[in-house]
């Protein structure tokens, strides 16, 4: 597995999946959530291959990645380093100079720094069951908090997908969960993710915006989705009933609203 080298020092795995034949795509950067490695992405990984190249990585803390953050880890922070994985996979000729990003929770988050600070290296946005911000968005509740906390394997779970269907799909609960490499990574990932704040950053966002969210999602609640398409010049929105925060693996119509707008004209 290659790794990115970023100005600190640190090393992020990262890997590369060829175009499906006839993809003509620039490239979809798949941005993991907190704490989440990129093989989170699995379940629906090769479907994105119809855009074209498909880059994944792990976060700071996570998988294959070292576990070094500077003092104090932002989600612009993360957004930097997910550009550092994109300059590795462009001059290893995989990508081109602007690709495609689908930001999936806290890489939702980050999602709108990258878009927002490198408009010349977004083609298009999808952002997916994310949030602008507590500040200006809509907390989740606090009983979501003390899940979060206590790291109760079942009662997360269910947080991503309806119970009925986990039983069904154990493959996708285990490259859900989070892997984070130490107790700092994971502390680390939840500080930036709780301490996002890009509502000065929406007006910039210059790349065409698919929003996606899950209408039952308690991890972030979905009036957040509203608040990002109000936000963002021609943002466009999808929302899926009786899906929770994992829409994006268990709706497979969330697929096919993404690949169309990813491959369209």
């Amino acid at each position: 597995m290659p790794h990115a080298t970023l100005p600190d020092g640190a090393r992020l795995a990262y890997t590369v999946r060829p175009a499906a034949p006839g993809a003509t795509g620039p490239g979809v950067l798949l941005f993991a959530g907190q704490a989440l490695a990129g093989s989170s992405w699995d379940p629906v990984v090769d479907e994105f291959r119809a855009a074209g190249p498909v880059v994944t990585f792990d976060h700071r803390g996570i998988g294959d990645s070292d576990d070094a953050f500077p003092r104090r880890w932002s989600t612009r922070d993360c957004a930097e380093d997910a550009l550092a994985v994109l300059d590795a996979a462009r001059a290893a000729g995989a990508i081109g100079d602007r690709v495609d990003v689908y930001g999936f929770s806290m890489g939702g988050r980050a999602g709108q720094w990258l878009a927002a600070d490198h408009p010349d290296r977004v083609r298009r946005l999808i952002l997916g069951a994310t949030t602008v911000g507590d500040a200006h968005g809509v907390a989740r509740p606090s009983e979501v908090l003390r899940i979060l906390v206590r790291s109760d394997r079942r009662a997360l779970l269910e947080l991503f997908f309806t119970p009925d269907w986990l039983d069904g799909h154990p493959e996708a609960a285990e490259a859900i969960l989070a892997r984070p490499r130490s107790l700092p990574a994971q502390r680390a990932h939840f500080a930036a993710s709780t301490d996002h704040d890009a509502a000065k950053a929406l007006p910039w966002i210059e790349a065409p915006t698919l929003i996606l969210h899950g209408a039952e999602d308690r991890m972030c609640l979905a009036e957040n989705a509203t608040i990002l398409r109000d936000g963002i010049d021609g943002a466009r929105l999808r929302v899926y009933p009786g899906m929770r925060h994992g829409y994006h693996v268990q709706e497979p119509k969330a697929t096919v609203d993404a690949l169309d707008f990813l491959t369209a004209p």
